[in-house]
């Protein structure tokens, strides 16, 4: 990260911000923003991997300024960390959703969980910033969590997760929504009835009298011999599925009398269904024979795009079928295609140069940009969808927006790498 802006003009949360930055992120400065104009040209332009957001601020329209940001999808670029005052309205917390809402952190608690948050952000990067980490080179990625027993920690975790597959298009938002509920409840058994011992019988007396469970657990923490148990939460993530491993280091319990016990109707409103409610929305949960161990999979969508980019909405759809052609070598380039769903060859005088996906994102863009004939011939593999777009409403689309001339000289350069990459090969 070059610069962290934070949308704020509190004095106060913002020294704190400065101080914390500095010492989670060495050489990075968080740069203030107050209006609304200076911070829509900021997320347009410089494309910034975190986003930090007074939440309650009073003289900036923090809805206002969001409600832009989702007019235009791509702005969505890394993630955001939400600060607030008092409690967070529920409408508003699962309008937040639509975001790449890393942690929601209340105002009262900002020493403690802003530098866990940064902190895990700063050991985590590879999975949250997606565009620029989404590569063919990697057949996988690998990584590993050790969670100590702190209930904020989880909600970071799961939402660097379930925002990076979501983000990547491996996963649509109905499937991110489950994940993340799954994750949670999993991370939250491991921590509570796992490493903090709290059985159903305490829980539920103590939630008579208390609403958060949250304190708890940290009471529990106060043992030492607690505090220093962790939860692992490892993942595997490959072009076709997800794998996620979780365990504890507690005694374990039966699992198999609640799995077994489950039906087919899952009760989202009691306590105590956590385990049968990840069960129907995951399918599959495997334990160890303790019963402190948890592993499940997830298959990924097969070329689907999430977001379409808000420039391009309202483009007319084009269908092709598997062999069918899109545009042929050496034909004029008056149009350009952007990948909504589907796999592509590409082909010059008979020989196979290349596959495009939805992570590609454009189809024929260079011939298009520098005024020349197809360089070659692309086909469909299998079922596709594609907006077509004249030369002459995208100049015009750039021109009203022309942070998105940004996205395509990026573009333009991964694919000149690409081909230099293949003509050394030759």
């Amino acid at each position: 990260m070059s610069s962290i802006p934070v949308i704020s003009t509190a004095k106060n949360i913002n020294s704190r911000i400065r101080e914390y930055v500095s010492r989670q992120f060495s050489g990075d400065e968080p740069i203030f923003l107050t209006k609304r104009e200076d911070v829509l040209a900021y997320l347009k332009y410089e494309l910034p991997e975190l986003v930090i957001y007074n939440l309650s601020d009073g003289q900036i329209n923090i809805r206002g300024v969001l409600d832009e940001v989702l007019k235009d999808p791509w702005i969505l670029y890394g993630g955001i960390i939400g600060i607030y005052k008092g409690s967070l309205d529920p409408e508003f917390e699962a309008y937040l959703k639509q975001f790449n809402c890393i942690s929601l952190i209340p105002e009262y608690d900002l020493d403690f969980s802003f530098p866990r948050a940064l902190r895990i952000i700063r050991q985590n990067r590879n999975i949250l910033f997606h565009r620029d980490l989404y590569n063919k080179l990697f057949d996988s990625i690998n990584g590993a969590f050790v969670i100590d027993n702190d209930p904020f920690d989880i909600k970071t975790y799961a939402n660097l997760l379930t925002n990076y597959l979501f983000n990547s298009d491996f996963i649509n938002k109905d499937s991110r929504d489950r994940l993340q509920v799954s994750l949670m409840e999993l991370l939250m058994n491991a921590i509570e009835h796992g490493n903090c011992r709290i059985s159903y019988e305490e829980k539920s007396s103590w939630l008579k009298d208390h609403n958060d469970i949250f304190e708890l657990i940290r009471e529990k923490n106060r043992n030492p011999e607690i505090a220093r148990r962790k939860v692992r939460f490892n993942y595997h993530i490959t072009t076709d599925h997800s794998s996620f491993s979780i365990c504890d280091e507690g005694e374990g319990f039966d699992w198999q009398s609640v799995i077994c016990n489950s039906d087919s109707r899952v009760n989202l409103g009691k306590h105590g269904h956590g385990i049968r409610m990840s069960n129907y929305y995951m399918g599959g949960l495997e334990y160890n024979e303790a019963g402190n161990c948890v592993s499940f999979r997830i298959m990924h969508q097969k070329d689907e795009v999430n977001i379409v980019p808000g420039i391009l909405r309202g483009q007319k759809e084009r269908i092709f079928n598997d062999g069918e052609v899109v545009f042929t070598e050496n034909e004029d380039s008056n149009y350009l295609y952007y990948i909504v769903s589907g796999t592509f060859d590409v082909t010059s005088k008979g020989k196979h140069l290349s596959t495009l996906t939805t992570a590609d994102m454009f189809l024929g863009e260079m011939s298009f940009l520098i005024n020349n004939r197809r360089s070659a011939t692309v086909t469909s593999r299998g079922r596709s969808i594609l907006l077509k777009i004249s030369k002459v409403d995208f100049v015009n689309l750039i021109r009203r927006n022309p942070h998105y001339g940004l996205f395509l000289a990026r573009l333009l350069a991964q694919r000149l790498s690409r081909l230099n990459e293949y003509i050394a090969k030759m």
